[in-house]
């Protein structure tokens, strides 16, 4: 049996004691005691920490599947354009070349190998193949990638025609006026903000062959970038970076206001649920924080199951109505007037990457300390293009 599944298993059976522990303590008034408080709490944090231990193997389980996929063999001869052969960017003696001049083992035939994807800002432009890798591990480190509609855009606006409001049709009499019912259309402008961070590496290990720099950097760098990416797609307010979803304009349109501004009832969730036009619900999903599910793992509907079930088979979501749940720690926690969860289509947030990410080798910046600098950029920006498609439940202010 697999580690995963092991300790799914495992979850879904703490699951399974904790509520019958909470079903076999709760008074009259549904209240438990302090003590009985402290006991449930303790068995619900080892549901939580088994539920991202299974988060970290399956992502860990992803990225060791892909660096552990062979290496291309490397071309002898300056490919042509033919069918079946790599050009410019994608060529193995780019890839080389540009490894070569982040070990800062440059020499003519490097130099004029890079020319194919100079950077307008004195970079290189990561080569085809390492730039798919980061695409890979941008997915693992920020679950908006895998849920939103990613395009590439080579310059300048992309602009995307949205049906404002649809025409109706009329009953009319024999021989009568048919009245005119036009489309309205609108327009979503995505461009792209930078986004850059600075990774510094040791001489030392820059030096060690056994160093993969290639793996580290790629790890890096998704981190950071994905944290960022990740917390702007959720909260960004559109000047500098991205607009996120629970922006007030721009962001997903309000479902429901909840009744108290510390707690969520199991009617504001159903609320929730049926403010989202049907079409939508097929492929929606519950975005909160993990502190927001704390509270609603002790909710039950009216036949009296609880509100959220764990997931017992890899690759599968816990859910909340029979629909996904994902957790980000960039959504709001439960306070005073603050949008806590969505639930929606997420496809209908696209999220736009100016095509080339940037890399830099900075030689003299960290020289004093030993160390080599590389700076990473790219230009990315996210809309939500049909706001219906969200609906967010907000807290009493």
């Amino acid at each position: 049996m697999s580690k995963v599944l092991e300790l799914r298993e495992k979850r879904a059976k703490a699951w399974e004691q904790t509520k019958a522990f909470l079903d076999s303590k709760r008074g009259e008034d549904g209240i438990l005691s302090a003590e009985d408080t402290s006991t449930y709490e303790k068995m619900e944090a080892e549901v939580v920490n088994l539920g991202k231990e299974i988060d970290r193997l399956e992502r860990q389980q992803a990225i060791d599947l892909e660096l552990s996929k062979p290496i291309n063999q490397p071309i002898t001869s300056k490919p042509t354009g033919a069918e079946g052969q790599k050009t410019g960017r994608a060529t193995n003696e780019y890839r080389e070349a540009f490894w070569k001049s982040m070990r800062n083992k440059s020499n003519y035939e490097v130099q004029n190998a890079l020319k194919i994807g100079t950077d307008s800002e004195g970079g290189f432009l990561a080569p085809d193949e390492f730039e798919r890798t980061l695409i890979e591990s941008l997915e693992e480190e920020n679950i908006f990638r895998s849920l939103a509609k990613v395009i590439t855009t080579s310059s300048g606006d992309r602009k995307i025609p949205v049906v404002a409001s649809k025409g109706t049709a009329s009953w009319v009499d024999e021989e009568g006026l048919i009245p005119e019912s036009d489309d309205s259309f609108g327009q979503v402008s995505i461009g792209a903000y930078k986004l850059a961070t600075m990774i510094k590496v040791s001489e030392e290990l820059l030096n060690d062959s056994v160093f993969n720099l290639e793996a580290y950097i790629a790890k890096e760098f998704a981190r950071r970038i994905g944290a960022k990416e990740e917390e702007a797609f959720f909260v960004g307010d559109g000047t500098g970076k991205p607009t996120g979803i629970f922006n007030a304009t721009g962001g997903a349109e309000l479902g429901v206001t909840g009744t108290s501004a510390t707690a969520v009832s199991v009617d504001e969730i159903m609320d929730l649920f049926y403010s989202l036009k049907s079409p939508y619900r097929k492929k929606a999903i519950f975005i909160m924080n993990d502190a927001t599910v704390k509270l609603i793992r002790k909710l039950k509907d009216g036949n009296g199951q609880y509100l959220w079930q764990p997931s017992i088979q890899a690759g599968q979501p816990d859910t909340i109505l029979n629909r996904p749940v994902k957790t980000s720690a960039y959504v709001p926690t439960v306070e005073a007037g603050a949008k806590t969860i969505a639930f929606g289509d997420f496809g209908y947030y696209w999220v736009a990457d100016r095509q080339g990410r940037s890399f830099q080798r900075l030689n003299e910046l960290y020289a004093a300390t030993g160390q080599v600098g590389f700076k990473a950029s790219q230009r990315v920006d996210g809309k939500l293009i049909l706001p219906e498609a969200i609906k967010v439940l907000q807290q009493k202010a």
